[in-house]
């Protein structure tokens, strides 16, 4: 068995008197996209914010292809890519620029760079829109440069934060078609954090998060055997007791 991309032992998160992440463990493997699957609320924002160093965890452990990032932080994020809720593009600044802004962050040279650019617009389609201010773009293709951003470095590890927020459905499936591929073609680890049924049946494995606390782990299949529910979307409020599940 390949050794984890991505390892979280026993990851703890207060603040004051209520525990955002209480024990939580979890392990990702190339080649997976694993959901997170929890209501609002229920601690997935806060684990990310762990995950990328945002915030320093209270206990517990977090390895990102072997780095712990508590020791080396700086190799650890490096292995990392992040596509936030919210966009943290400058939408007054081209879409090449963007990236190009990234690519200096982590260290690649001008040359380097502009090959990476260049084939990440290309899987993503926007080749041709490289020169054209973000702010001119639909929100999905907004999306799709956060991605290809993302990717510039080649990390082995990508973190989704609710990336289909505000997306219409077929933008929403294309964005979640070509992260499939990519976990295919790259053995990219992939956490994908939603709230939506529909997207996490897609995924390798699902971690039901509530509550601060991983409350069910498998394929989506096995959850909805072990429930003994009809759907992932049954046993997703079997699993949490709340309202009804959103699929789309």
């Amino acid at each position: 068995m390949s050794a984890p991309l991505l390892q979280v032992e026993d990851a703890r998160k207060s603040y004051g008197s209520v525990k955002a992440l209480d024990g939580v463990t979890l392990a990702l493997g190339p080649g997976e996209l694993v959901a997170l699957l929890g209501p609002n609320g229920a601690g997935k924002t806060t684990l990310f914010q762990l995950l990328t160093g945002l915030f320093v965890p209270d206990g517990g452990r977090i390895a990102i292809d072997g780095l712990d990032i508590r020791r080396h932080l700086v190799g650890a994020l490096a292995r990392l890519g992040v596509v936030f809720q919210q966009s943290t593009l400058d939408l007054d600044l081209s879409v090449e620029a963007n990236l190009r802004f990234h690519a200096r962050l982590h260290g690649l040279d001008r040359r380097r760079a502009a090959a990476r650019i260049g084939e990440e617009l290309t899987r993503v389609g926007l080749a041709g829109d490289a020169g054209h201010l973000c702010r001119t773009l639909s929100g999905g293709n907004r999306r799709k440069v956060e991605l290809a951003r993302a990717l510039v470095h080649e990390p082995r590890v990508l973190l989704m934060d609710e990336p289909t927020v505000g997306l219409d459905p077929a933008s929403r499936r294309s964005l979640l078609d070509h992260v499939l591929t990519l976990c295919r073609s790259r053995q990219l680890g992939v956490l994908w954090a939603t709230h939506l049924v529909d997207e996490a049946e897609a995924a390798t494995r699902v971690l039901v998060l509530h509550r601060g606390r991983l409350v069910a782990e498998g394929a989506p299949a096995d959850l909805v055997r072990k429930t003994r529910q009809a759907t992932l979307a049954s046993a997703f409020l079997e699993l949490t007791g709340t309202g009804p599940a959103r699929s789309e």
